[in-house]
């Protein structure tokens, strides 16, 4: 049976209520409540997770999440006026269904679940871009080619690196060395710098690694294909997670706790308790937690005992990535209709307001005289922290410069979200940084005992992507479901890590050969006053 969207709504604000034959219900308000797995967040990862224990035949499981709806970094917001009246849809989390594929190839199982609920969405051609800096429009579009070029040659010494089992680098330095030095006040250059790879990882090249920060990319868009299609749907993206989640999810069903926040997982060898801001709790054979990685570095939720070293390290040193984008609904457009890009060179200050998207061309909200502008990193970091009227102000004052002889007037409609203060987010998605490892990284994935962890940020092939989430939630259920299926125990399924990672450099080679003038004494003779190394 397929639902209206009124009818999910209503679906939602019942679920956390009704009981269900599948779980024990609460005897009342502190008491435990007894389940297979406990799943932490009701986003992607938590949704295909609790899919893919259905499958498997288990159906004792309860969904623990934040807000009052499915979809986590996927959320909607009403804004502005359609002619109707009507507010529109539009996208403060994930946007894009980023490299679709195809059936004679691979299809992103994203965009397959975008075909199964007739999502509409419209691909985006990022050649279809006009060029501006404070004296107006400004073709500066052979700077951008310019740097594709060398972000090809950077591509190749990617490759290199991997397959020769080489020292990373970071992007930065790759497109240095491959003849991209531009100079620090050349804002054209600075622009495309933005454009060619913030826009899409939300953080500098300086601070993304260059093996895997290329590799994820051609993960998605290599493998997949390089067709990203803009979501405008008005159902709004995440319909094709709550619709999945009406597949296992019955009316009024128990085991989803919307509003619903965790203090607390205490884990063992034995099983998980998760204990809630409603002063109850939950005892699993099993936990999967999808929290963000934002959540995860931060002080949110207690874990007893304190994640293990080589886990929390790894946590902590995955970059989480700020992407702002801030909307602007005009009485009327003062910009071209048949252009999706506009590119802002700042005169002073690299990625400020350097970006803005029409939703007026073909095929996505025409006549809508939707701007929107895109921020990340430090500039996301500021924007989020100001009023709605400072950064009106700002952007208002940018879009003069751009369109100097056109009436820039203030908007009808303006707002944007602040995913770096968000208490269950802290941030948008997930950056491959400098110095981190394969090894590194699965130590991030791995479980603790009976604590399982997924998530975007967790895939090593999709980090930062919607199908990362998916495709993690469903290989961890599938694990947890061979488990208590009896088809293997839990030490045949725990995840490899890596306790300890070793660097490349030995201690007798911290020489003056190597520029060490002061050379660690080894057998650390303290009488001496040699420094010891252990």
């Amino acid at each position: 049976m397929r639902y209206s969207i009124t009818q999910l709504t209503a679906v939602l604000t019942t679920l956390s209520t009704t009981a269900h034959s599948a779980v024990l219900p609460r005897e009342k308000q502190g008491s435990c409540t007894k389940t297979k797995v406990a799943i932490l967040g009701a986003g992607v990862a938590g949704i295909a997770a609790a899919q893919n224990l259905t499958k498997a035949g288990i159906d004792q499981f309860i969904i623990v999440e934040h807000n009052d709806y499915i979809g986590g970094r996927m959320r909607k917001q009403s804004f502005g006026k359609k002619a109707d009246g009507q507010p529109y849809t539009i996208e403060f989390g994930a946007n894009w269904v980023e490299g679709i594929g195809s059936e004679a190839t691979h299809e992103n199982p994203i965009w397959q679940l975008a075909k199964k609920y007739d999502l509409k969405s419209h691909e985006s051609d990022y050649e279809n871009y006009l060029t501006f800096d404070h004296k107006g429009q400004t073709n500066w579009s052979s700077t951008i080619k310019d740097l594709e070029k060398i972000y090809s040659k950077a591509e190749a010494e990617s490759g290199r690196l991997l397959l020769g089992n080489l020292q990373d680098t970071s992007v930065r330095a790759a497109i240095r060395s491959a003849g991209w030095r531009p100079d620090k006040d050349d804002m054209h250059a600075q622009a495309a710098d933005w454009w060619k790879w913030d826009f899409e990882s939300a953080w500098t090249p300086d601070e993304s690694g260059l093996i895997f920060g290329v590799a994820g990319g051609n993960a998605t868009f290599g493998y997949f294909s390089d067709v990203s299609n803009l979501v405008v749907d008005q159902r709004g993206f995440s319909t094709i997670i709550q619709e999945e989640a009406k597949t296992f999810l019955k009316n009024g069903d128990a085991r989803l706790r919307l509003k619903t926040t965790v203090e607390g997982i205490k884990y063992g060898k034995d099983g998980v308790t998760i204990t809630t801001d409603k002063g109850d709790c939950i005892q699993a054979d099993y936990a999967i937690c999808t929290f963000s990685l934002g959540v995860l570095q931060s002080n949110t939720t207690e874990f007893s005992p304190p994640l293990p070293d080589w886990k929390q390290s790894a946590i902590d040193q995955f970059a989480m990535g700020t992407y702002t984008k801030i909307f602007m609904q005009f009485e009327k457009a003062f910009w071209d209709n048949e252009t999706q890009f506009f590119l802002y060179a700042d005169p002073l200050e690299r990625g400020r307001y350097p970006l803005f998207q029409s939703l007026n061309p073909e095929g996505f909200a025409p006549g809508s005289n939707i701007l929107f502008g895109t921020v990340t990193g430090e500039q996301a970091w500021r924007v989020e922290r100001q009023t709605n009227n400072e950064t009106m102000e700002q952007i208002l004052d940018v879009l003069r410069l751009m369109f100097p002889d056109k009436n820039v007037t203030t908007p009808t409609a303006f707002t944007y979200p602040r995913w770096s203060t968000e208490p269950w987010a802290y941030g948008s998605y997930s950056n491959w940084p400098v110095g981190m490892t394969l090894e590194k990284h699965q130590n991030m994935r791995a479980n603790v005992e009976r604590l399982w962890f997924a998530g975007e940020a967790n895939s090593a092939e999709f980090f930062g992507f919607l199908h990362g989430a998916y495709t993690e939630g469903r290989d961890i259920a599938n694990k947890i479901g061979n488990i208590l299926n009896g088809k293997a125990g839990d030490d045949e399924f725990d995840m490899e890590r890596y306790e300890n990672l070793h660097g490349t450099t030995f201690v007798d080679e911290y020489d003056e050969d190597n520029g060490w003038l002061f050379p660690y004494d080894v057998e650390g003779d303290e009488d001496k006053g040699e420094k010891k190394v252990e």
